[in-house]
């Protein structure tokens, strides 16, 4: 109302000395200046730019009342438009309850520009969602819901409560006002656009022919639900998620809606998620978590990621934060060899770690070669580490040779476990792979190859390692998405 009421002091001020009508205009305080301006052209522009927000007012149909979907909803309630959303599941956002065992990781307190380093795959398509809505905007936004924030080791956002139903539950008011219906998305709604006709084609250098882009073949203007009823929409959200977690809701849906309207499916695989390894050594240290270690993981020899931190064996293998990450660089697993190296005692070099143990060894003089480990290793571990050893396990300490003990720090600087597996999607915590991006405009979120279309969240080929990012990927994305409609 400040810069109507500035336009229309203006307009006066240009009357009065025009007619050279009597004007209040020169009052020192200007306290006067509305007074001559009539009230009926102020409501009549007030209902003129009533009628323009009208006009704009949109349906807007989301398919899955996720993180994404009911952040989509709800930004899109706030620009005044009209909102839908369908979930096939009883309840909205279950997934939510599952993620950062049970906590919620609801973002990592970073810049935008930090945060792309975390993201594995296709962290350009998120410039502009990222840029326009970062971190701290989602911060900012749930402690206005009422949501007290903290953060942790590795700049881990989760909510003070350390409840996941808080979060569950400030998305819910977050998104209050749309239509919530229990149903799910069988199939788009889809009307063809008329082509234009094509102008006569001007000559072309031969030696740089122009490459003709075809727009979008059709609009989607809404879906046909699983219950057979059909809603219709100006604007489509699909925002189902992957195929991770499934008895929360997200079984791949999305992928087929998509593909319904032409798009390129990039094969979705378990991403965060525990590897399998047949070594037996895994299965005899079951339950062991190892704290402040390196895992390093080799494809065919080479290493392609490392990183320190937390990690378990487990009766298939070995799972915890540094297995998820590193899990996410695994590629096609029948064409290359995985490797994990684990160093036990990062913070110690090959020659301190000789030293160490050199004089463990010393105090613990009349000690078997189990006992001798005491204070080096886990208790679980130490049988399984003699076995590696290769030592007879009656040799004292004070029989070991120094070859022995190298050949001892060399299995705690590199312990290896063959990796054989990907854990199941069941288990994953995100789906990678999905709708191609260089299909999606990476501003508005709208389908390349069909008006009206739009995508957000994991059902994206986009992701990123643990921590926060796939979360805070699902809210600037569907934040852009209500951001740019109309």
């Amino acid at each position: 109302m400040e810069n109507c009421a500035c336009f229309f002091i203006a307009v006066f001020q240009n009357s009065a000395v025009a007619t050279g009508s009597p004007a209040q205009l020169k009052n020192a305080d200007g306290d006067a200046l509305l007074l001559d301006v009539d009230s009926g052209m102020i409501n009549s522009y007030q209902y003129e730019m009533k009628e323009k927000r009208r006009e704009r007012r949109m349906k807007v149909l989301v398919i899955g009342g996720g993180a994404a979907g009911l952040m989509a909803a709800g930004a899109a309630l706030r620009q005044g438009h009209e909102v839908t959303v369908l979930e096939h599941m009883e309840k909205p956002a279950q997934k939510i309850l599952v993620t950062g065992k049970g906590r919620c990781n609801v973002t990592n307190d970073c810049t935008a520009e930090e945060f792309l380093h975390h993201v594995r795959t296709n962290p350009r398509f998120l410039f502009s969602s990222l840029g326009a809505f970062p971190p701290a905007k989602t911060m900012e936004l749930f402690e206005s819901l009422g949501v007290e924030l903290k953060v942790e080791r590795g700049r881990r956002v989760f909510p003070v409560s350390d409840k996941a139903e808080e979060i569950r539950q400030a998305l819910l008011r977050y998104a209050e006002g749309a239509d919530i219906v229990r149903d799910g998305a069988k199939k788009l709604l889809l009307e063809p656009l008329a082509q234009p006709e094509e102008a006569p084609a001007a000559p072309e250098n031969p030696r740089h022919p122009k490459k003709k882009k075809p727009g979008p073949a059709c609009r989607c203007v809404g879906v046909r639900g699983t219950s057979g009823r059909e809603y219709r929409a100006d604007a489509v959200l699909v925002a189902t998620g992957g195929l991770s977690y499934p008895t929360t809701g997200s079984t791949g849906d999305g992928y087929k809606l998509a593909q319904q309207a032409g798009h390129t499916l990039v094969e979705p695989v378990p991403s965060l998620v525990s590897l399998v390894s047949h070594d037996a050594d895994c299965k005899k240290m079951m339950g062991l978590a190892l704290k402040n270690v390196t895992l390093t993981l080799h494809e065919d020899g080479k290493a392609i990621f490392e990183e320190q931190g937390e990690m378990l064996f487990t009766h298939f293998g070995i799972s915890g934060p540094l297995t998820l990450s590193a899990s996410s660089h695994l590629g096609d697993m029948k064409k290359h060899r995985y490797e994990a190296f684990i160093d036990l005692k990062p913070a110690l070099s090959e020659e301190q770690l000789y030293d160490r143990i050199t004089r463990d060894f010393a105090l613990l003089a009349n000690h078997a070669a189990q006992g001798a480990l005491v204070k080096l290793l886990p208790s679980s571990m130490q049988p399984v580490m003699v076995a590696r050893w290769g030592i007879d396990p009656a040799t004292k300490a004070n029989q070991i040779t120094r070859e022995q003990k190298r050949e001892l720090v060399q299995l705690v600087k590199h312990w290896r476990v063959s990796i054989d597996a990907r854990g199941d999607l069941a288990h994953a915590v995100i789906t990678s792979g999905g709708v191609s991006v260089r299909e999606v405009d990476p501003k508005t979120m709208q389908s390349k190859k069909a008006l009206g279309l739009y995508f957000a969240g994991e059902v994206l080929d986009v992701d990123a390692y643990t921590g926060g990012y796939n979360l805070q990927i699902a809210f600037c994305t569907a934040q852009s998405f209500a951001n740019n409609l109309g």
